[in-house]
């Protein structure tokens, strides 16, 4: 069994990652770390666990833990992983940050757009960038992977088979995307209130969003050139998902035919991705699971492609994805604990 601890189990993306663990057939559970609940059981916080887990809440730093856990799981704000992860943790067990802190390869990048000090830049040539689809091989060769966020992991995965073939022009893309609340994590703040969410949408950080430079720097590296988009994200009155549309200009001859095919061999064999064709992805049809469900289209009268991305942030956009990480790191079958079927009607 895979000793597993986590440290920020009580957010939301935590919390999926630990009912995930829970019911997986190979993983024992042995810290549910919360600075906030430390010393309250964890079905008194999510009365979800009665008579499922017989847990306490312990606030733990990473180095204790890495004495006993085989992964340590770190779903924390960004800027705290970098002051507690070094080689010496490396060395004794394998980190997988749902946080920002190592996906960014530039420490000057990642200072500029987070705003804080990167505590431990000489770990970032050693961090791998955890999205299978992309960097399987590199996964099971590493003890810290960064495991992606959510809007970046529906856009790189929605555009990737158009920049790697080099089939637009890539200073014209343009995504559009939406998320639920819960991407905006557990805390309180007045923007995520229900008077204020509800019946509503709007744009936010217009230029701005940290999700930016990640997408740029894996879509720049599989397309083998620099790339600067356009991202902007939007909030919508749900719990969870994300809806990821994204246009860029075609650069050579296409028809919806033709870009359906191109997806069909990329994603060939990738247990997660569904390729629907021209159908457009909706996000309950991925609730609950690690899918990502993606749906091409070619405007002709514009010479534009349109190729639209859907995930649960939760779950491919954060908890599924690390233990999909987690699977892929320890040799398992990746599918394994991520078999669930969506819920219909929620």
């Amino acid at each position: 069994m895979i000793k597993a601890a986590i440290i920020g189990a009580t957010g939301y993306a935590g919390q999926a990652l630990l009912r995930i663990l829970t019911e997986h057939p190979e993983v024992d559970v042995i810290h549910v770390g919360s600075r906030s609940y430390d010393g309250k059981r964890i079905d008194r916080v999510y009365p979800l666990y009665r008579d499922i887990l017989d847990e306490t809440c312990r606030n733990l730093s990473v180095s204790a833990l890495a004495e006993s856990a085989d992964v340590i799981f770190l779903a924390l704000p960004h800027g705290i992983a970098s002051a507690q992860v070094d080689e010496a943790v490396l060395d004794k067990t394998v980190i997988i940050d749902l946080g920002a802190d190592y996906r960014l390869h530039d420490v000057n990048i990642y200072e500029k757009w987070y705003q804080v000090k990167h505590e431990s830049p000489d770990l970032l040539s050693t961090a791998v960038y955890g999205l299978p689809e992309l960097h399987r091989t590199e996964i099971t060769e590493t003890n810290l992977i960064a495991n992606p966020g959510c809007y970046t992991t529906c856009s790189i995965l929605t555009l990737a088979p158009l920049v790697k073939a080099g089939l637009i022009d890539t200073d014209s893309v343009v995504i559009d995307a939406k998320s639920g609340v819960t991407g905006a994590g557990r805390g309180e703040t007045l923007a995520n209130h229900y008077c204020e969410v509800n019946e509503n949408i709007k744009a936010y950080k217009i230029a701005s969003h940290r999700h930016t430079p990640e997408i740029e720097q894996e879509l720049s590296l599989l397309g083998e050139t620099d790339m600067t988009l356009l991202f902007t994200p939007h909030l919508v009155p749900m719990n969870r998902g994300i809806l990821s549309c994204c246009y860029a200009k075609a650069s050579v001859d296409l028809t919806t035919e033709k870009l359906a095919d191109i997806y069909r061999d990329f994603y060939e064999g990738e247990p997660f991705v569904r390729f629907v064709g021209n159908v457009s992805p909706e996000t309950r049809w991925v609730k609950g699971t690690n899918f990502v469900d993606i749906g091409v289209n070619v405007d002709s009268r514009t010479g534009r492609v349109i190729a639209m991305g859907a995930i649960d942030n939760l779950y491919k956009g954060a908890a599924g994805q690390a233990v999909q990480n987690m699977n892929i790191r320890f040799g398992l079958d990746e599918r394994t604990g991520l078999n669930s079927v969506a819920d219909f009607p929620v």
